[in-house]
């Protein structure tokens, strides 16, 4: 029986490394997980590092005060000065991105709340009045004698950064991770589209169904033959992965204080989380393509797969769903969330060992079914 599946593994491994699409899908595909890493972390920096000055277009509706003068000038606020009406069709046009208007002692901002310019300026315009407050306070309690550091400055507030971890780190490993699963994705579904519904319409799963091999023999040499492929692009995928949190450690200011850290032990969970699910998805999409009748159906049932793997990790991530029990034997949740848990350097023993004995279930169950579908001539021959 090991000499049947090895041959069937050696002739569908044959088959992956001769076509050019499925070595694309194997190596092309994890290319983009250093572009994610370094783009997000530009984004990111970008961001950071805004020159807010870039908003500071800002109108008033008012006389200004000479100490308002004062501190537009020191706040590089670039004014404009007109009625209300004339103000808010500026705002329209984009030439100006907020405008304050005064009635007695009440100031108003007016701006665009759904754009980032307005919120940017409104930034600008809140600091300024702010400042300009204190000025005000300063002067009158100087007017009436008072010390003004005594009644404004009853305590002091000062800030303690007690991070061990840096969340733009955690956000870029978590994305990095997340699409090394979809890559695993998209590298199973072709070879396991080709080795069964092309097959079928090569017609070549017939002659080979004609050999003394039982269908056991063919599925398991055919599940390990896309196993493989996919463990190729998921270690292909970590390797890129850690060099490009290398390389953006030393190109962004951003990690220069919590770098993107990752230890040897959260690299071999990794790994081992990496195996676990390509044995689980190369069954499922070889599952999935054995019941389509050419090659073009199943590519078309097995793409949703490539969203699934992606969205439930992204999800709970911006929720902020975290392992547990439950999660860790629902399928591709819990390899994001358990891979998501070891990168950070977490590792609940419990949880992976529930995660890798449902996977053993769940692969049973799809070896069992497919085998179950190659011997239905109906299912095999499309009759």
């Amino acid at each position: 029986m090991k000499n049947k599946i090895i041959n069937i593994l050696k002739k569908e491994l044959r088959e992956v490394f001769r076509d050019k699409k499925s070595l694309a899908m194997m190596f092309i595909i994890p290319i983009m997980i250093p572009l994610i890493v370094l783009g997000m972390s530009a984004l990111f920096e970008s961001q950071m590092n805004s020159d807010n000055t870039v908003y500071n277009k800002i109108g008033f509706a008012y006389n200004l005060s000479s100490k308002e003068e004062e501190l537009i000038k020191s706040l590089e606020i670039d004014k404009t000065l007109g009625t209300k009406e004339e103000l808010e069709d500026s705002l329209k046009k984009g030439d100006i991105y907020l405008y304050i208007t005064k009635e007695n002692n009440k100031y108003t901002l007016n701006y665009n709340m759904s754009s980032e310019t307005g919120g940017y300026a409104s930034n600008i315009a809140n600091s300024f009045l702010e400042s300009y407050k204190r000025l005000l306070q300063n002067e009158y309690l100087l007017n009436n004698n008072l010390n003004p550091d005594e009644v404004l400055n009853i305590f002091e507030i000062s800030e303690n950064d007690i991070a061990s971890e840096s969340f733009f780190a955690n956000y870029i490993i978590t994305y990095a991770f997340l699409f090394i699963i979809m890559a695993i994705t998209v590298s199973a579904t072709y070879p396991a589209t080709d080795s069964t519904a092309g097959e079928k319409e090569r017609g070549t799963l017939e002659t080979l169904l004609t050999f003394p091999i039982k269908s056991r023999d063919i599925i398991v040499g055919k599940l390990l033959s896309v196993t493989i492929s996919s463990i190729i692009t998921g270690i292909l995928s970590l390797i890129l992965a850690l060099i490009s949190f290398k390389i953006a450690n030393n190109m962004f200011t951003i990690y220069e204080t919590l770098p993107i850290t990752i230890s040897i032990s959260s690299i071999i969970f990794s790994i081992f989380v990496i195996i676990v699910y390509s044995f689980f998805i190369s069954g499922l999409c070889i599952a999935i393509a054995s019941l389509s009748k050419t090659f073009k159906e199943a590519q078309s049932a097995l793409t949703p797969l490539t969203f699934i793997s992606l969205f439930p990790g992204m999800i709970a991530f911006m929720v902020g769903i975290k392992s547990s029990i439950l999660m860790s034997i629902i399928p591709f949740l819990n390899f994001t969330l358990v891979l998501n848990d070891v990168c950070v350097g977490i590792f609940n023993y419990n949880q992976i060992f529930l995660m890798f004995i449902s996977t053993i279930i769940y692969i049973s169950l799809i070896i069992w079914y497919i085998i179950k579908q190659y011997k239905s001539e109906k299912v095999l021959f499309s009759i």
